[in-house]
């Protein structure tokens, strides 16, 4: 006798979205109702690096960077177009906004205010991790104790007028991107919300009777590797490590509210350049990661588009990684079943080695004072972390497909100039035209008197959100509300990790062969000069040039990020450098690379310039054209070789 499988009781799938948004409001609105037409069932807005670091276009530092990896959102009239025809009640929405995450859910709570919307109704996230903004990502405004306060805020207000919005999204998501271990990746994780949460319960915002369901509103935004027995383990640490943590640290009774509710976007530090095909088997490895095991099932996925690594994802490469999880979640048999993992040896080994190695470091990190108040020593293991992959992908030790072997290949039929997006370079011009008119057609006396409660909030005591959503009903920027802030709080530079990672990888014998050179040369080692224009705050590539020159011999500078080529250039000057090294992976490099050559030229600086990034094969010449020496790509892993030709150019360079 057969079963009938259409009888089988399945489980509901996860919410599936698409990380997305570019050039316009408008433009990112039609794609977001595109995409939930294809079977999307959930909103993540993807915000351009002037709206992550509360900047409004027409600032010097948005040059370039206006609408490139994400959408811009300046005011109450951005957040109505993007979220035109969408009903928000009926949404679950995602917001990878941090620093400025007040502001955003401010304008989306005035929005649907507008909309006859109550709070009360609206269901999503804001990422708002700002540790590992410090960490990793860069796209940070304020110190750590202010920054903390703001998410603080954000806690007791959603928990009294937005019950069924996620405050904060812990993200491990970079930390992999940033070289953190399985151990490291769930032991900060874990201490930024314990940083959090003690927070919350220390400011009196929140009574207890409320404050187990701010533990619960607590989820978490994590990265899935390639290692996929290891990924799954992982995760089942992570979620037992987390129900101990609030049973034993919160005294949360209540199992559902001990829930390890967690998204994924799996990694993209492993998506290559070289044979990029190769990232669709990678992205499903991936995926199976956090999907399999039931017990430790991620309740959202999104998954990066095989091109991510040459450039930003069309609209069908992105249908592409959605049928990815729709053939899983719906073809195939996974949700007809309990965990599958359940009684495995080794998977129950793994996991617990995992949960010892991360309650370790987690013991570690509190001793320190908390993740807070441990940033550098935190940033330094990571960046140490990241220099030890780096020198097992160069030694060969680590594989990579199509990067350090098997690298022979067919020219691939995805390939050619349309297989990315572009955005449209009268983007920036438009958006600059559309905020200067936003602002002179508003009630500049209404916005005045709206910045100036701001500043009396964030002087005081009193919580950031109300004056908040003011300002948006009233009209003000995302700059004007960032500066009234700026104003208060001041600003904040992260540190590098540089200076305690140099040697920390096991330098190749190239890199030693360089610093042999450098202490033959009359004139002295190479002063190299590692700087990122504009607001791209991906530093893990600089930084891993950084640390290699070090450990070849030269003498580096390296501020960290955020730089106006006007400041890149005056610090080459100053500092008398042989090279100049731009990295740049946020697609501003056309605009941001010869404005800062033809800066340095005008400064009396001649020396070589080379570049770095995520940089189209198409624009290679017009780089070379417009000054630049030579451009490295992710596919230039070989960090020994690029010292030595840096070295080269260098060295020729001083004999001009």
């Amino acid at each position: 006798m057969t079963t009938d499988s259409t009888q089988i009781k399945r489980d509901n799938p996860w919410m599936m979205r698409t990380y997305s948004g570019h050039s316009t409001a408008k433009a990112s609105n039609e794609l977001y109702r595109t995409n939930l037409a294809k079977g999307q069932t959930g909103l993540s807005i993807a915000f351009d690096l002037p709206t992550q670091t509360g900047y409004d276009p027409d600032h010097i530092l948005a040059r370039g960077e206006v609408g490139k990896v994400g959408v811009p959102v300046v005011h109450k009239g951005h957040m109505s177009t993007l979220l035109e025809q969408i009903p928000v009640e009926a949404m679950n929405t995602s917001m990878t906004i941090n620093a400025p995450a007040a502001w955003l859910l401010g304008l989306y709570v005035a929005n649907a205010d507008d909309s006859g919307v109550p709070s009360t109704q609206l269901r999503g996230t804001t990422q708002n991790d700002i540790v590992k903004e410090y960490l990793s990502r860069g796209t940070y405004i304020f110190p750590p104790g202010q920054s903390r306060r703001l998410i603080v805020d954000m806690f007791a207000f959603c928990a009294e007028h937005v019950p069924f919005w996620n405050p904060m999204n812990v993200c491990s998501y970079h930390l992999q991107e940033a070289g953190a271990t399985p151990v490291q990746e769930i032991a900060y994780s874990l201490s930024t919300a314990i940083g959090v949460l003690d927070a919350v319960k220390d400011s009196g915002q929140v009574d207890d009777d409320r404050f187990a369901a701010v533990v619960a509103s607590v989820s978490f935004f994590v990265n899935a590797g390639i290692r996929f027995v290891e990924e799954t383990c992982k995760m089942r640490a992570f979620t037992q490590l987390w129900d101990r943590l609030c049973s034993e640290r919160y005294g949360i009774t209540d199992p559902k509210a001990r829930r390890f509710r967690y998204g994924v976007q799996v990694n993209s530090l492993g998506l290559t350049e070289a044979q990029p095909e190769n990232n669709v088997q990678r992205i499903v490895l991936e995926m199976l990661g956090v999907t399999l095991s039931k017990d430790a099932r991620a309740r959202s996925l999104q998954l990066p588009a095989w091109n991510e690594a040459l450039g930003l994802p069309r609209p069908w490469d992105q249908q592409w990684s959605l049928r990815i999880q729709q053939v899983l979640a719906f073809e195939s048999d996974l949700l007809e079943y309990d965990d599958i993992f359940a009684g495995s040896h080794v998977v129950e080994a793994k996991t617990n080695e995992l949960i010892e190695g991360a309650q370790a470091e987690l013991d570690e990190v509190l001793e320190l004072g908390g993740a807070f108040e441990a940033i550098e020593e935190l940033k330094n293991r990571l960046v140490r972390s990241h220099a030890d992959r780096m020198r097992r992908i160069e030694r060969g030790d680590l594989t990579v497909i199509g990067v350090n072997r098997f690298a022979e290949t067919e020219v691939s039929p995805l390939g050619g100039s349309g297989s990315i997006l572009k955005v449209d370079p009268s983007v920036q011009a438009e958006m600059i035209a559309d905020v200067q008119a936003w602002r002179s057609n508003r009630d500049s006396g209404a916005v005045t008197r709206a910045l100036r409660d701001l500043e009396a909030a964030a002087r005081s005591d009193a919580n950031i959100m109300g004056p908040t959503i003011a300002l948006a009903h009233a009209g003000g920027t995302t700059g004007e509300w960032a500066d009234t802030l700026r104003a208060v709080f001041g600003e904040y530079r992260a540190p590098t990790g540089v200076a305690g990672a140099a040697g920390a990888g096991g330098g190749s014998i190239q890199l030693r062969e360089t610093a042999q050179r450098m202490k033959s040369l009359a004139e002295g080692p190479i002063r190299l000069l590692v700087a990122k224009p504009g607001l791209d705050g991906h530093s893990n590539g600089a930084e891993q040039v950084a640390v290699a020159a070090r450990d070849a011999g030269m003498e580096v500078i390296y501020q960290g990020i955020r730089l106006t080529p006007e400041q890149i250039a005056a610090t080459a000057r100053d500092e008398d450098v042989d090279a100049v090294g731009l990295s740049i992976l946020s697609g501003s490099h056309l605009e941001l690379v010869p404005e800062t050559i033809r800066l340095l030229r005008s400064y009396g600086v001649t020396s070589p310039v080379v570049v770095g990034g995520i940089i189209p094969e198409e624009d290679r010449d017009t780089l070379m054209e417009n000054g630049a020496a030579a451009v490295f790509t992710p596919k230039d892993f070989d960090l020994g070789r690029i010292m030595n030709e840096l070295a080269d150019l260098a060295i020729a360079g001083r004999d001009r």
